[in-house]
């Protein structure tokens, strides 16, 4: 039997609690009734990545869109917990308004600051007295562990820029990369997994340090690199279906020779 809802030409924040509630009530859909924070959390993460997706792709529509369903995953979390009786999607909205009331001072008090660095300063401040935070590792540490890597590395690294430890100029960021580049072959010579895995980290990491200097998003290039790499891939792959070239049985040599050509192709294109 069909649950009785309002038909209406525009729909409100209230109406889609309602319609949370109804779904996940006895008279609601069975699968939204079993889900629970764990079985849903990755369509977060999806629904995030879609947001970004059409940010990245411009697509205005697309974003309205995405942002209604990262909206629903927030109000789908709150309902589970309001049925705990532990807190409410009211909480949520009244917890993140006191947020940022008290982190901008500087907007609804008496702060004066100059620039976006105060602002940050102020804001971390305020953030460790507010979540107890004793230490700076406390604030490093507060950084998800959950986060990309990269994404994870940066915060990180821009978190102990803030205090002072940081390299003043990208060429300190580049002798350290140059640093850990040849620990990363001592490693490879050592053929000790462990180290290998340990001293790519460190390359890694080194390589975010550049990247905030150059103030280029290391996940950024680092996905617009997969994406070329894609696109020589699919000339390479053409490339040999035109001259009859199996690739499984190609050989080094010729695929090396494909990828040049493809390369030179792809660039050429793109400009």
């Amino acid at each position: 039997m069909a649950v009785s809802f309002d038909k209406k030409d525009r729909y409100t924040m209230e109406d889609l609690l309602q319609i949370m509630a109804l779904l996940r009530s006895p008279m609601g859909c069975p699968w939204d009734r079993e889900q629970t924070h764990q079985s849903i959390r990755t369509d977060f993460l999806e629904e995030t990545h879609e947001v970004i997706e059409a940010i990245n792709q411009e697509d205005t529509a697309g974003l309205q869109e995405e942002l209604g369903d990262v909206l629903l995953q927030i109000v789908f979390h709150s309902q589970i917990e309001e049925e705990k009786g532990t807190f409410q999607f009211g909480d949520v909205v009244d917890g993140i308004c006191k947020k940022l009331i008290i982190r901008h001072p500087h907007v609804f008090g008496e702060v004066i600051v100059d620039s976006s660095g105060q602002v940050l300063q102020n804001w971390d401040a305020i953030k460790r007295k507010t979540k107890g935070n004793k230490t700076q590792r406390e604030l490093l540490e507060a950084a998800p562990r959950s986060l990309p890597a990269l994404m994870r590395a940066a915060k990180v690294q821009n978190r102990a820029r803030r205090v002072g430890f940081d390299w003043p100029e990208v060429s300190g960021a580049l002798d350290a990369m140059d640093s850990e580049m040849a620990e990363f072959r001592e490693a490879l010579a050592s053929e000790n997994s462990a180290a290998v895995e340990e001293e790519l980290g460190d390359l890694l990491f080194s390589v975010v340090n550049v990247s905030r200097f150059t103030k280029t998003d290391a996940e950024q290039a680092l996905t617009g690199a997969t994406d070329k790499f894609i696109r020589r891939f699919a000339e390479v792959e053409h490339l040999a279906a035109e001259r009859k070239i199996n690739m499984s049985d190609a050989g080094l040599e010729t695929l090396d020779e494909l990828w040049r050509e493809a390369k030179a192709k792809v660039r050429g294109a793109s400009k």
